[in-house]
């Protein structure tokens, strides 16, 4: 039987699938059950387990892929969310705080994401791993944090990375040196799921192995993944029996992400049968966030609505500032006593990313995904509160990291704040050419890093080097063509300048 996935999505007017596509979903998942089979009998030892789980978990997003019904969303069952549904975060500062914190703060666990590598900024092994500030680490800013709030108020707010296997090797060596600190820190996988084919929609892999060949066949099925594996770990049952409540989630390389008082004092002093189970931080849209995902109120639910389940007559309404003026920080609130019941009761409803990739440069491949904040329309008395713009500062870039470099910001206890120096809250936009992309290079094009408390635009593009005291002001296009290179001298002063061709400062 030949067909493809176009052939699978191809439904009648009212959503049904045609006789011929049942019978070819059936044989699809028939075909799919059976290489899992096979590649289980290959699992050796204790990874047979979790192996099994995992799969398990992928048989489950499988079947759910083959029975979508085209766009996740009617665009016209699509309506603002209700007024009290996103809380102004002022409303929620404005309640002040009890003079105990302590009996909230151990109830809380802090969540940080942490499977991702730093391919992208050029530097091998997990992305918490890189320096971001004073030679500490997005992990070390971490720990420092939440050591700081437990000295302070004399709590147990433990730490939970969830690495995934790209990443948790690397993690754990690294965190006996937070031996002596005050955080306990615990560590579980995300699950490891097969890529599969395109064309055949089987898995590419022939075994469970990982190294050789194998090593680009298996994915990490994106931060939705954190609710089964989490459960599965058995991890939360563990610090649910330890008394907590609460785990506030996000991405480790947004420094803007500690944990927020007032947001964890809100959630507490609701009374028991009104408490909020999930809460989503967002902030306000700027033009540079026009594709982030955003709140939407769809059959009476609060609901994440992401840019790839839009239909494509929709997409410019969509990235609209003025429709949709929020987006998702992936700043999350959730219960844990609600996650365990989700999951025990298999209710946890997420849309499924479809990840097209290539692998070895020519086998197409899928990547079945979940996104962590698409759940909170399974939650009860779910919450968006509307948080400024400082709590969502993601390192994903060299530009982003020279922002968090400079002195726009201090630091105090791991926590980044914007210099009460600097005269307007909003950040400069920077935009660092392709000389800049990997880390090790773009520390080598600093002596240090520039002074940009007064700027508003930084443009670089070509072979440019800054020396040390540098000041940057206004807007700054420096511009070095192809074959030219252009050093900016010590302590030289930039405001509202273009500089374009040749400058070599040489030394004598």
């Amino acid at each position: 039987m030949s067909f493809s996935i176009e052939d699978l999505r191809k439904k009648l007017p009212n959503g049904r699938m045609t006789e011929f596509q049942e019978v070819m979903r059936h044989e699809l998942e028939t075909s799919m059950h059976s290489e899992l089979e096979k590649l289980l009998s290959t699992a050796k030892g204790d990874e047979a387990e979790v192996s099994k789980k995992d799969l398990e978990g992928f048989k489950q997003l499988f079947h759910r892929f083959l029975q979508v019904k085209g766009p996740s969303v009617d665009w016209a069952k699509i309506h603002r969310p209700p007024e009290d549904s996103i809380q102004p975060y002022e409303r929620i500062k404005g309640r002040g705080l009890p003079d105990s914190m302590a009996d909230s703060l151990n109830k809380l666990v802090v969540v940080k994401l942490n499977g991702g590598l730093g391919t992208s900024m050029g530097c091998k092994g997990p992305k918490s791993l890189i320096s971001v500030r004073n030679e500490n680490t997005f992990l070390d800013l971490t720990v420092l944090q939440i050591e700081h709030l437990n000295k302070t108020y004399n709590t147990n707010v433990p730490l939970v990375l969830m690495n995934s296997f790209n990443t948790d090797e690397d993690t754990k060596k690294i965190l006996q040196k937070y031996t002596h600190h005050r955080v306990k820190i615990h560590t579980f996988n995300q699950s490891r799921y097969p890529r599969i084919n395109k064309e055949s929609l089987l898995p590419v892999a022939t075994d469970m192995g990982m190294t050789g060949e194998n090593a680009d066949i298996w994915y990490p099925p994106g931060h939705g993944d954190i609710y089964a594996s989490f459960y599965n770990s058995g991890l939360l049952d563990q610090l649910i029996a330890e008394g907590k409540e609460y785990i506030f989630v996000s991405n480790i390389d947004n420094l803007g992400a500690t944990v927020d008082l007032h947001i964890l004092h809100h959630l507490m002093s609701q009374p028991n049968g009104k408490r909020c189970e999930f809460v989503m931080e967002v902030t306000d849209k700027t033009r540079a966030d026009v594709k982030g995902g955003t709140l939407i109120q769809y059959d009476g639910k609060l609901r994440l609505l992401e840019i790839a389940q839009v239909p494509k007559a929709h997409v410019d309404e969509f990235k609209s500032v003025t429709k949709f003026k929020i987006f998702n920080t992936n700043n999350l609130w959730i219960s844990l006593p609600a996650i365990k019941r989700l999951q025990e009761q298999s209710a946890m409803d997420m849309e499924i990313i479809v990840n097209p990739k290539t692998i070895d440069g020519e086998l197409n491949v899928l990547q079945l995904e979940t996104a962590v904040g698409a759940a909170i329309k399974s939650f009860d008395h779910a919450l968006g509160i509307n948080v400024p713009r400082s709590r969502f500062l993601p390192v994903k870039t060299s530009s982003d990291l020279l922002l968090v470099m400079s002195n726009l910001y201090s630091l105090e206890a791991g926590s980044l704040t914007m210099s009460k120096k600097r005269e307007f809250p909003t950040t400069p936009h920077v935009k660092l050419g392709s000389s800049f992309t990997k880390v090790q290079e773009y520390l080598t094009r600093f002596e240090s890093i520039p002074d940009m408390l007064e700027l508003d635009h930084l443009t670089v593009s070509g072979d440019v080097t800054f020396g040390k005291h540098v000041s940057l002001k206004g807007t700054v296009i420096i511009i070095a063509n192809h074959g030219d290179r252009i050093d900016i001298p010590a302590g030289a002063m930039l405001e509202n300048k273009i500089v374009s061709g040749n400058l070599r400062i040489l030394d004598h």
